[in-house]
């Protein structure tokens, strides 16, 4: 997809619930024209192939910087979800969690805003964090 001013969005072609997210890009016209030109001679199916297929080329390349990362910040690497059964289990404990990710964080529906509150201390994630607005809201100061 294209608007006048180069905008590339990047998608999944038919995507999962939680399994990606879109992405806005801006190129100039001769990457542009380039990218279309590799489409136009079958070495990609669209451009969100082509662009897919270089960050992953990318992300492949730096896989070891990024596993010493994740291993040094203890980040949870994947899907960490936390259900409202989760939360209650931590206040009744006297816990309260600092939530480190990369990838996606979420945090269920039915959780209120009082409880992420009174059981979230912080939250840090380098990808997506999915939550009702409400509760996002109620973290803000504590979302990093």
């Amino acid at each position: 997809m294209m608007s006048a001013n180069n905008n590339i969005v990047a998608t999944e072609a038919k995507p999962k619930a939680g399994d990606s997210e879109k992405i806005t890009i801006n190129l100039g016209p001769v990457d542009l024209g380039q990218i279309d030109l590799l489409v136009q001679e079958g070495f990609y199916s669209n451009r969100t192939d082509l662009i897919r297929t270089a960050i992953r080329n990318q992300l492949q390349s730096h896989g070891e910087v990024i596993r010493q990362t994740v291993a040094r910040k203890s980040l949870v690497l994947g899907l960490q979800h936390y259900s409202r059964a989760d939360l209650e289990a931590a206040q009744a404990a006297g816990q309260v969690l600092h939530i480190q990710v990369l990838g996606l964080a979420s945090i269920a529906a039915d959780v209120t805003p009082e409880l992420a509150v009174a059981t979230i201390a912080s939250i840090s994630v380098l990808g997506a964090l999915h939550a009702t607005p409400a509760v996002k809201a109620a973290l803000a100061g504590r979302i990093h």
